[in-house]
């Protein structure tokens, strides 16, 4: 196995059971699984157990993925910081459409729907990132 390869297993992969621990205190716990209100909008509890999880995931996935499993990139950090927020944004969307379908659709239970979604993305998240978000430029060869 290429040590990136496991690098992004154990980094991406310690980060996805972050999410999915604070996706399930955040939904049993504090939403107590009931709908989140915030006024002028409402999201059912599974929905803003997302949301909170992102909120923790998203920062730790990041630093995770420059400093330690991708840390040869040469693009600037912010570059990669947009690029990241970009293929987390697709794949919160993803996430999203999943839940939506597996719990209020399938009658899922919350943590397992969000368990089964993670394994589902994982595999595109690791090559978009790989590719895009921190890309290695290629050296020109002289012949």
């Amino acid at each position: 196995m290429p040590v990136r390869t496991f690098r992004y297993a154990v980094c991406g992969g310690s980060n996805m059971l972050l999410d999915i621990f604070i996706y399930y205190i955040s939904y049993n716990f504090i939403l107590h699984k009931q709908i989140f209100a915030l006024g002028f909008i409402a999201f059912k509890p599974h929905i803003a157990a997302l949301w909170m999880a992102f909120f923790i995931s998203f920062p730790v996935g990041f630093l995770l993925s420059k400093y330690i499993v991708f840390n040869t990139s040469q693009l600037r950090g912010r570059i990669q910081l947009f690029r990241y927020l970009l293929i987390v944004a697709v794949n919160l969307i993803l996430n999203y459409a999943f839940l939506k379908v597996m719990v209020e659709y399938m009658n899922f239970y919350p943590t397992i729907a969000r368990i089964f979604t993670a394994c589902i993305i994982v595999t595109f998240s690791f090559l978009s990132q790989k590719h895009f978000t921190f890309r290695e430029r290629k050296e020109s060869h002289e012949i």
